[in-house]
């Protein structure tokens, strides 16, 4: 599949529960300057609520959300 939106940095946490690939990507966030987007590939099905949730309380931007056969993918602007 063709990525829908550029990305500066990519976090796969593919095979991680909860709250791992939440945690790997606010670790990958911390590195980006404000305004750089951070895709994440995730697998564990509790991470949608997880990123919506973070991405309204840390107030960086949920761009785009896919799921296609267990995979989730996020991209998130850095506030």
């Amino acid at each position: 599949m063709i990525d829908a939106l550029a990305h500066d940095a990519l976090v796969d946490a593919s095979g991680l529960s909860c709250p791992l690939p939440l945690l790997k990507a606010k670790m990958e966030l911390n590195r980006l300057s404000a305004g750089q987007v951070l895709k994440v590939i995730a697998t564990d099905a509790g991470s949608q609520r997880d990123f919506r949730s973070f991405a309204r309380l840390a107030g960086h931007e949920l761009l785009r959300e896919e799921s296609d056969a267990g995979t989730y993918r996020y991209w998130l602007r850095k506030a």
